[in-house]
């Protein structure tokens, strides 16, 4: 069965940081183009951050930049997201998606362009 999984979502104060995860059964992460996203109420959904499979280059929005790690453990077949000094804008369900080096290299990222997604996990940012 394939499957996306997030986990590492809460609350966290303001300045703090934390790690997202994404695991995924069914299939091997290291094939393909990982994104992170996140939707807060009443916002469109917000590319974050994506690795691409081979060269395993990094990109992230401009709100993240300098914040945000996204790495994998090929072992594990998951793939994470390092957030640190949370801000009151970065509250929202973060979802990590599926895509393909021919269909989601679109930047800044958009959510069309990736064809599998998680159930998504809430980050809330509250002192």
């Amino acid at each position: 069965q394939l499957q996306l999984v997030e986990s590492g979502g809460g609350l966290v104060q303001p300045g703090k940081s934390l790690t997202l995860s994404c695991a995924a059964s069914g299939f091997p992460l290291n094939n393909y183009v990982i994104a992170w996203f996140r939707q807060a109420p009443g916002k469109d959904r917000e590319g974050v951050s994506r690795l691409l499979s081979g060269d395993g280059a990094t990109y992230y929005a401009d709100s993240v930049k300098g914040r945000a790690t996204i790495s994998r453990d090929a072992a594990a077949n998951t793939v994470y997201l390092q957030m640190q000094n949370l801000k009151p804008d970065d509250p929202g369900i973060y979802y990590c998606a599926v895509g393909s080096i021919h269909t989601s290299m679109t930047l800044p990222l958009v959510p069309w362009e990736f064809g599998f997604w998680g159930q998504g996990t809430q980050v809330t940012v509250s002192s």
